[in-house]
């Protein structure tokens, strides 16, 4: 049987018994009102509009005054008249993910955008604002994930099930550390989101970063930043979905998603739209209740599944990493990883700022070695930092204080080793080995190693 044939059979038995349906009264601007099924619908349900150009219309429902319903549109409102048919849609919003999926490009509604044809379908349904799993039927986070990136590999360890938050200003190589991560981890599948992204930046991503081995292991949603803000925001929901999916199939997914903060841009927008009054930096009371319903989906699963890794790039507006929505996604997550622009401005790639960078999972999957090397290699950083100022000005003198003679030693090996070029990848292994190499390394006119000190 085909895929074309399965699918319609599949679609005929989800058809309802009886329609239900009311008519356009009004319309601000985006917003939509239909009155005469206010008693039929709830908040979240979708709606079909039926314009006058045959064009179908999906909306879903914000809110609702003076006993009408409020809907927001998927799609422009183009043809949309005082008094068109509006049909409620029977059922949750879901999806029919199987293996097949593998390989392909979808949109927020999960159809393909590819060019390869029809999806298959497959038989469980996987609602697509689904709920987060309990806490108590979660297992606890797993062993390393390697991402083939020596900096997160060796002082921000990310294990199976872990979510970490990578917070940077635009133009300083969000992008480049999330392509590394898509081709060198260690996952079994990988499901990116691109939420908000640039037109042109989605195929380059695809095609140059991802690749054609990297593509065969990753399901990629897609929703541009000149779409509908309900579209940037269910491709957000889009990515978890699939993701569970492929948990619940014993599979370790990594989920790439890029970037949160423009899914709080299309919450904001949606709930002033409704009529929602804005608090903190024009951002709804919504925007932050949704923020940890989305980020709680990624984790380990439940006893027989595998795990979501999730790694969630955030806009960090105007370079303050104290915005709104950077404070509350750092308290949600388990860990975040700082880019800095000072650092890019230098040339040094990727430029993560270790001393601001936190895995809140590493130090209890690391072995007591491992955590020795990266606290003398923080310690180093730390007093470099501390002396920066006077160290370039000339100010400091060379034997005033032998332990920032020491950083002064080791910090350009060690901002060497931090140094990765985009089509390099070193395993997790090597990159401890390579730092205690650094660290074994003895000045001079030092005598022993920071690596045999306590």
């Amino acid at each position: 049987m085909t895929v074309h044939l399965r699918n319609i059979l599949n679609e005929i038995e989800r058809l309802p018994d009886t329609r239900i349906f009311g008519r356009v009264v009004a319309v601000q601007g985006l917003l939509v009102e239909v009155g005469g099924i206010q008693t039929s619908v709830s908040v979240g349900d979708r709606i079909i509009i039926h314009a006058r150009d045959g064009r179908d219309v999906p909306c879903e429902v914000v809110g609702f005054r003076e006993g009408r319903a409020l809907l927001l549109p998927f799609s422009n409102l183009s043809g949309v008249a005082l008094g068109a048919r509006a049909e409620i849609q029977d059922g949750e919003p879901s999806i029919y993910p199987t293996e097949a999926w593998r390989g392909r490009v979808i949109n927020a509604m999960g159809e393909p955008v590819d060019g390869l044809g029809a999806l298959p379908s497959g038989d469980a349904a996987y609602p697509i604002r689904n709920t987060p799993p309990s806490a108590h039927g979660r297992q606890r986070v797993g062993g390393k994930l390697d991402v083939g990136i020596r900096a997160i590999n060796t002082f921000l360890t990310c294990c199976l099930g872990q979510r970490m938050g990578i917070f940077a200003g635009s133009g300083v190589g969000k992008s480049s550390v999330l392509s590394m991560l898509a081709r060198y981890s260690g996952a079994d599948i990988i499901v990116c989101g691109l939420i908000g992204e640039r037109g042109r930046e989605a195929r380059e991503f695809i095609e140059d970063d991802l690749g054609p081995e990297g593509m065969a292991r990753s399901v990629v949603v897609v929703a541009t930043s000149d779409e509908a803000p309900l579209m940037r925001r269910q491709a957000a929901y889009m990515t978890l979905a699939v993701a569970e999916y492929f948990r619940d199939q014993g599979k370790n997914v990594l989920c790439l998603m890029d970037s949160v903060t423009r899914f709080a841009m299309a919450q904001r927008e949606i709930s002033l739209s409704a009529g929602e009054p804005p608090a903190s930096k024009g951002y709804t009371p919504t925007v932050f209740a949704e923020l940890p319903k989305l980020l709680e989906r990624a984790g380990p699963g439940g006893p027989g599944q595998g795990s979501i890794t999730g790694l969630f790039t955030v806009l960090v507006e105007g370079d303050d990493h104290n915005e709104p929505i950077s404070d509350a996604v750092r308290g949600i997550l388990d860990g975040h990883i700082v880019l800095e622009r000072s650092i890019a401005e230098r040339g040094r790639y990727p430029a993560i700022n270790i001393l601001r960078s936190v895995s809140r999972t590493m130090p209890g999957c690391n072995s007591d070695e491992e955590n020795q090397i990266v606290r003398v290699a923080r310690r180093l950083l730390s007093t470099y930092e501390d002396m920066a100022e006077l160290i370039r000005l000339g100010a400091y003198r060379k034997g005033t204080n032998p332990e920032v003679d020491e950083a002064i030693f080791y910090y350009p090996l060690i901002e060497q080793f931090l140094t990765q070029g985009k089509r390099e990848q070193t395993p997790l292994a090597d990159g401890y080995r390579m730092l205690l190499e650094i660290l074994n390394t003895a000045p001079q006119d030092m005598m022993g190693a920071p690596g045999s000190q306590g």
